[in-house]
C-alpha cells in the first residue's frame, strides 16, 4: 500500500514495517523495580559506549529512569514472548516469577539473551518522548539465543 503521508496511523504503520529486537528496560523507584518493553534501542557510540532509549513521556519508567539515573537494556530471545507482552501490559506486578539480578544496581531479566546497564549520561527532548543517552557500565551476553523480533504489530522469529 502506498499512501502520502499524514495521518499518525499511516506513520505507525509504515514504521512498523522496520523490524526491531525487542528489549524490556528496567530500573528503579526507591527499592521497587519498574520495568516496559520497548523497541526504540539502540547502540550510539564506541567512544565512549554509549547507548540511546526512548521512552514515551507520558510513562511512569520515563519518571523512574530520570529520577534514578540508571537502566538496563534486556533484549530478549525468541522464546521471550511472554516477558515481551507481560512488560507491555498493565498487570500491577509485572516483575511477578520473574527471575532477576539485582547486583547492578536495576533489576537485570536472568531471562535475556543480553544485558545492558547504564547510567544516564544525557536527555534530551523527542517530542512525545525522551531520549536517554546511557554510558555502558556492564555488558553481557549468552552465547546461545536467537533475539525476539517485532514486525508489523506481531512478535516474531528470525528465521
Amino acid at each position: 500500500m502506498t499512501e502520502t503521508l499524514g495521518t499518525t496511523v499511516m506513520f505507525r504503520a509504515t514504521m512498523g514495517r522496520l523490524a526491531t529486537g525487542v528489549s524490556v528496560i528496567t530500573t528503579r523507584t526507591g527499592s521497587t523495580p519498574v520495568g516496559m518493553t520497548a523497541s526504540a534501542v539502540s547502540a550510539l557510540s564506541l567512544d565512549p559506549l554509549q547507548l540511546i532509549v526512548c521512552i514515551g513521556n507520558h510513562l511512569f519508567t520515563r519518571t523512574a529512569i530520570a529520577e534514578h539515573g540508571r537502566f538496563a537494556v534486556n533484549i530478549l530471545g525468541e522464546d521471550c514472548e511472554h516477558l515481551a507482552r507481560t512488560f507491555a501490559s498493565p498487570v500491577p506486578d509485572r516483575f511477578a516469577g520473574v527471575a532477576v539480578d539485582d547486583s547492578h544496581g536495576v533489576p537485570v531479566l536472568k531471562d535475556a539473551i543480553a544485558t545492558v546497564v547504564c547510567d544516564v549520561s544525557q536527555t534530551l527532548p523527542g517530542g512525545d518522548h525522551t531520549i536517554f543517552v546511557g554510558d555502558a557500565r556492564h555488558c553481557a551476553y549468552k552465547a546461545e539465543g536467537r533475539p525476539l523480533v517485532y514486525f508489523a504489530g506481531g512478535f516474531g522469529a528470525m528465521s
